[in-house]
């Protein structure tokens, strides 16, 4: 069996991009975790020591969208790398990273990477 935590949608505003005017102004992102790992003896113990807590988990993801990247996928892959080194008991973690509103001529909702390790 598998199990997996998910975060979903979480909101930043931060200054990714290529541009001078996105490093400058800012945009939208919005991060969507799937990370999978052993929750069974959480399930079992009820005890937060047995799993890993959201709020870690965002703490973390939120520092990292905070280091300025040229590329989605920069800022993407440094989450990934940062959360599986401080969480050894993760298997694997799929992310989306979506930037609102890009700046590129076209009227989409977003542009977004996904990253699977």
């Amino acid at each position: 069996m598998k199990s997996f935590i998910l975060l979903e949608n979480i909101v930043f505003y931060a200054y990714h991009g290529v541009l001078p005017q996105e490093t400058r102004v800012g945009n939208e992102y919005v991060v969507n975790l799937k990370i999978n790992l052993d929750l069974f003896k959480a399930a079992e113990s009820d005890s937060l020591d047995d799993t890993i807590s959201y709020a870690d988990i965002f703490e973390e993801v939120k520092a990292e969208m905070q280091i300025p990247s040229k590329l989605l996928e920069n800022a993407a892959y440094r989450i990934i790398k940062r959360l599986k080194r401080k969480y050894k008991q993760i298997q694997s973690i799929e992310i989306k990273l979506s930037k609102r509103n890009p700046p590129m001529g076209a009227q989409l909702d977003y542009a977004s990477v996904v990253l699977v390790d």
